[in-house]
């Protein structure tokens, strides 16, 4: 049988991965497909980078529309990223019969209901595994491997800029912005960083692990969304002494009122494998009522990890290729006509445990009034924590921190007795609140 011909969108770091790890794997590959895979075409506006990444053989062009449009390509790999021009490539693709593999967590993050609704009409397939966790084959673990639970909960550290950038403040002491700069200079940072540190690309994947685990449209604009940049380095060492860790973790759970989904911080117990996966690594954990809890660990970006996952969606795809379309995995794993209408929760109406820092006067009666003010709203606490004055602000130091840590509450509630709070004279600076995590 003859090679099923790609055409590759997009020869930056992921699509010289690709070239690379096809090259060196193609026997290994063919034998798993059934048949050869082979990118006989390239698309890209650097076209002596493309040539260089291509090597003999493979036509390059500038204009993908030329790819789209060759009747001899039977898959596009679409590695241009962001929701532009590569929106309309894909649906482009679809129209032409093409299948389509994408890395665009982004793109399908926000337009997703629309592009898959596209492929289902025309009979072609849209994979994209590398659009989530770089290599780690989270997507296939949750569309197929745990198809037969119900899950009820999934949480991830998936963006490793945001891990890394944690993990360097935890081990070294450093703030927020000391860091940056030097994960930066390692390359784990962009230039613009804002998609990572504000939390964005986690929102856009854990958007997409939402809807395959609980088969609801892609809603990405229902997400909350935090970042890390306001995180102090002395709520990471708090964190510690008393047996957290913080994570930057993209979380979806299925409650009796709907969907929870939201990335922030969130202090998990230190004795847990996630509180444990360091530097740029990403790691998700899922939780299914009849296999338990499970974890995923790997590498989560990077040329030939990424490209680990596009070459096993070129693989599925090649093997599906002559398959009634009605018999493959539906893309969001359940099939369309059997999505669910669970509403995505407001995070007012989210309930969990609260990590509280209140910089306040040194003097008596401070704690119990706040403390009765938790009490009023309903609020249990778990822990308290106050430091020495003169750890806090040095000598003859006025101020102190006292750290609390609250049993479950509803969010909308904690807003407001911190409001109450926030509102009283011995409380001087914003207070901090971090959301805590047991993961059990």
């Amino acid at each position: 049988m003859k090679p099923i011909q790609v055409g590759l969108l997009g020869a930056g770091t992921v699509g010289s991965g690709t070239f690379k790890v096809l090259l060196r794997n193609q026997e290994e590959i063919k034998r798993r497909a059934g048949r050869g895979i082979e990118i006989t075409m390239v698309a890209d506006l650097d076209q002596v980078r493309a040539r260089e990444v291509a090597g003999e053989g493979v036509r390059v062009v500038a204009d993908a529309r030329e790819v789209i449009a060759n009747p001899d390509i039977d898959i596009v790999i679409e590695l241009i990223g962001g929701y532009g021009i590569a929106k309309q490539l894909v649906l482009e693709a679809i129209a032409a019969g093409k299948h389509v593999v994408t890395a665009n967590k982004a793109l399908l993050a926000v337009h997703g209901t629309e592009i898959f609704a596209a492929a289902h009409a025309k009979g072609v397939m849209v994979a994209f595994e590398a659009a989530v966790a770089g290599g780690i084959p989270i997507i296939k673990a949750l569309r197929e491997g745990l198809t037969a639970n119900s899950i009820q909960w999934l949480a991830g550290i998936i963006n490793g800029t945001t891990n890394f950038i944690l993990s360097e403040m935890r081990d070294k002491g450093l703030d927020f912005g000391t860091v940056l700069k030097e994960a930066q200079r390692l390359g784990y940072a962009e230039a613009d960083p804002t998609f990572d540190i504000e939390g964005l690309d986690a929102g856009h994947k854990v958007t997409l692990m939402s809807a395959i685990a609980f088969g609801i449209p892609v809603q990405f604009d229902k997400a909350h969304i935090e970042g890390i940049t306001k995180l102090a380095a002395q709520d990471i060492k708090y964190a510690e002494q008393l047996g957290y860790r913080i994570k930057l973790l993209g979380i979806t759970k299925r409650t009796a009122q709907g969907v929870e989904l939201r990335v922030h911080p969130s202090l998990v117990p230190s004795k847990r494998l996630l509180a444990n996966v360091e530097g740029a690594m990403n790691a998700v954990v899922v939780h299914g009522d009849a296999v338990g809890t499970t974890l995923y660990y790997g590498k989560g970006a990077g040329s030939e990890p990424t490209a680990s996952a596009v070459i096993a969606d070129l693989v599925d795809i090649t093997r599906l290729h002559t398959a009634d379309a009605a018999h493959r995995v539906p893309h969001l794993a359940f099939h369309p006509d059997a999505m669910s209408d669970l509403k995505v929760l407001p995070m007012t109406e989210v309930v969990t445990s609260y990590y509280l820092r209140l910089r306040v006067a040194d003097q008596a009666g401070v704690l119990a009034k706040v403390t009765g003010l938790l009490a009023t709203a309903g609020i249990s606490i778990d822990a308290v924590l106050q430091r020495e004055a003169d750890e806090v602000g040095g000598e003859g130091s006025t101020q102190t921190d006292l750290i609390i840590l609250t049993h479950d509450a509803r969010e909308g509630t904690v807003n407001d007795v911190l409001a109450e709070l926030q509102a009283l004279p011995t409380v001087l600076q914003p207070i901090v609140r971090i959301r805590k995590e047991e993961l059990s």
